[in-house]
């Protein structure tokens, strides 16, 4: 059994750009104070800052409903980053409760003014139809716009509305250009959609051994789907000799991480092994997780 390709991408981290009134050199506390001063006078950029310190818990008591509060003053003067934060807390319901139509008009503001993950998002936001009428349409359109700024999230969407068909025609060799492109820029998820490809012969013909170079790259970024089905390759010598120390390794990594599938099947490889081979095997895996 292998593990098939990931959908969707979406940014949920809050974006951080901070302003005068935040010295890296002083304390939380020290700085939380000052933004506070300078955002109560109205200064844009120290309204953001406050908002993060509030949504993080630097320098002061986490408190969503206040870091939603600064985030919206600072938004209301046309401030991408602060727009897109409160889009995130209204979207995720931090502070709220989730109101996705706040979280597409706010996406959208911050979208205009060409943030790229204000784009991504907003794509999402269409393709879900969250806030908004679903539009694959749409939705490309703003994976496009985030994709021109070289956004690996986006480029990878685009590959999955390729590989799914959605708003487009079904294809395969569009969907592995795009993951390719994400894939070289370090994202995860398009180096294990890419590996999945090349295993599947899906855009391209069937190769086990750009398979391998793939899932292990994602691997090594902690994708426990990589790692479980660089196990199978190498249980089943796929793209590699036949390794059963190396597919229990793989097996025991995607295990440790929480994948199910995986700790049913490394009994059955451990069924392989000799006692010495079965601790090198635990040895690799401690080894690789130690190193990553």
């Amino acid at each position: 059994m292998m593990k098939k390709l990931f959908l969707l991408m979406l940014l949920l981290d809050p974006l951080e750009a901070w302003s005068e009134c935040y010295d890296e050199n002083k304390d939380d506390k020290s700085n939380f104070i000052l933004c506070k001063k300078e955002a109560e006078q109205g200064d844009a950029n120290a309204e953001f800052n406050l908002g993060i310190m509030y949504d993080n818990g630097q320098g002061t008591k986490q408190d969503y409903k206040k870091a939603m509060y600064w985030y919206s003053r600072s938004a209301n003067k046309n401030n991408a980053d602060a727009q897109f934060n409160l889009a995130l807390l209204y979207a995720e319901g931090h502070g709220a409760e989730p109101n996705y139509t706040e979280a597409f008009k706010w996406y959208l503001k911050a979208a205009e003014h060409g943030l790229a993950e204000a784009q991504l998002n907003l794509g999402n936001m269409y393709a879900n139809g969250q806030g908004i009428e679903q539009s694959y349409a749409e939705a490309y359109k703003w994976y496009l716009k985030a994709e021109a700024q070289g956004h690996a999230g986006a480029q990878f969407n685009l590959g999955t509305m390729h590989a799914l068909g959605q708003g487009v025609n079904q294809d395969f060799e569009k969907a592995l250009s795009w993951y390719a492109k994400a894939a070289e820029q370090g994202n995860t998820s398009a180096q294990f959609n890419l590996g999945t490809m090349y295993a599947n012969g899906q855009g391209t013909p069937k190769d086990y051994t750009q398979a391998i170079v793939w899932y292990t790259k994602a691997a090594q970024r902690g994708n426990i789907d990589a790692q479980f089905n660089l196990a199978n390759m190498y249980y089943n010598g796929e793209g590699v000799p036949q390794d059963y120390i190396r597919a229990y390794m793989f097996y025991e990594l995607a295990s440790t991480n929480g994948d199910q599938p995986a700790e049913k099947v490394k009994n059955i490889a451990a069924e392989k092994l000799t006692t010495e081979q079965l601790t090198e095997a635990k040895r690799l895996a401690k080894v690789w997780l130690d190193g990553h």
